[in-house]
Order: structure tokens, then C-alpha cells, then sequence
């Protein structure tokens, strides 16, 4: 994937599932059109992990996605990951870009913080991560980020900006109309009924489809 060319429905993989319900399910995602895939796995399971990471690369290379690991940057080199994903208290991430080279992607969390968005794309970050946008099952604590983020980061900074926190296919509309390039989704996403649906109704949101380019 070229850098700072990206945009479209950003998948992360649900915790608690089977290795083989969730590489089902994140099957169905790649075929509704998923084209990049985050491995969040909160376990410390180090073998589960390598496992699971090799066969989402396997997946993610059959239908044409990348793969990014979150918050591990030797197991996203050991599997040939497309790029690592961190947050605050995760890595630096000059380090992590002097690690990957330049052509793994680096993305990094920002919560609601423009200065941390500044300091990432100084570091190396190929996007940033603002979030939590909506209340979220999976972080319900979270510090809410304003949208004004996105429209911001879209002026200021060369590089995409990711919503997470409780996007779903209602509210996505209103987070890609303030300028969030990228939407990552878990749970309106992996628990939909058709998964494979519901990844085609999220690509459908973006006007210029997953390929917009920033300046």
C-alpha cells in the first residue's frame, strides 16, 4: 500500500473469538471489500498470535489487503506485516520506523490530541488515529475526539487521519463528511449478521472510493 494514499474501511480484528471463527469472519470482511486489516490481539498468547498473524497474512495477500499489527513490531516484521499500528504508551515510534523501513506503514494513536498528531507525522507516522469519536463497547472510558480533528489534520498534516471509537454504519456519513480518511470498525463490523454486506455498506460511504490521495 503507497504511503499517504490510503482511505476506505480499516478493519480490526474482535477479541474473544476462536482462531477459526475469527479467521471466518474476517474472511467475509476481505470479500465485502475490506483492503486493510488491523490483528489486535490483547491475549499475551505469544504462539496464538504468531499463528493467527500468519494466517491473516495469507488471507490479507489472497485478496489484495494489507496487514497491519497492532503494537508489535517484531511479530509484524517475522510475518511480513505490511506496517504496525501504536499507541502512546506502545513504542516510539521513531524506533519503530527506523525498524520497519520506509515502506511499512506506521500508524499511531492520538486520542484527542492534535499535538500527538504533529509529533507522529514528525516521527514517521504514515496516518493517525483520533478517537474515541462515539462511545465504544471496546474502550468505553475513552476521552471523546472532537471531529474538528479530522478537518484539521486534513489542512495541516500530509497524511490520513483513522476515526475509532463506536463508528457505525449510521454515524460513518458524518465522520467521513468532517475528513476522517480512514474508519476503523470492530464491532459494527465483525458482529454484524453479513459481514460481507456490511464491509461493502461501509466502502460505499466514501465518495472517491479507498484510494484518495492527499497532497
Amino acid at each position: 500500500m503507497a504511503r499517504r494514499s490510503f482511505s476506505g474501511l480499516y478493519a480490526i480484528t474482535p477479541d474473544g473469538l476462536d482462531e477459526r471463527d475469527l479467521l471466518a469472519r474476517v474472511e467475509a470482511s476481505l470479500r465485502g471489500g475490506v483492503r486493510i486489516l488491523q490483528y489486535r490481539d490483547k491475549s499475551g498468547d505469544a504462539q496464538r498470535q504468531s499463528r493467527i498473524a500468519r494466517e491473516l497474512r495469507a488471507q490479507c495477500t489472497q485478496f489484495g489487503a494489507s496487514l497491519i499489527i497492532n503494537d508489535n513490531v517484531p511479530l509484524a516484521i517475522a510475518v511480513d506485516a505490511d506496517g504496525v499500528h501504536l499507541g502512546a504508551t506502545d513504542g516510539d515510534l521513531a524506533a519503530a520506523r527506523a525498524a520497519l523501513g520506509a515502506d511499512r506503514i506506521l500508524g499511531a494513536s492520538c486520542y484527542a490530541s492534535f499535538d500527538l498528531a504533529v509529533a507522529a507525522a514528525k516521527a514517521g507516522a504514515d496516518y493517525v488515529a483520533f478517537g474515541a469519536v462515539f462511545a465504544s463497547p471496546t474502550k468505553p472510558f475513552a476521552v471523546r475526539a472532537d471531529l474538528a480533528l479530522f478537518e484539521r489534520c486534513r489542512k495541516e498534516l500530509s497524511i490520513p487521519a483513522c476515526a475509532i471509537g463506536g463508528i457505525t454504519l449510521t454515524n460513518a456519513p458524518a465522520v467521513v463528511a468532517a475528513g476522517a480518511d480512514l474508519l476503523a470498525v470492530i464491532t459494527d463490523l465483525f458482529e454484524a449478521a453479513d459481514i460481507e454486506g456490511r464491509a461493502r455498506d461501509f466502502q460505499a460511504i466514501f465518495p472517491e472510493g479507498p484510494s484518495r490521495e492527499h497532497s
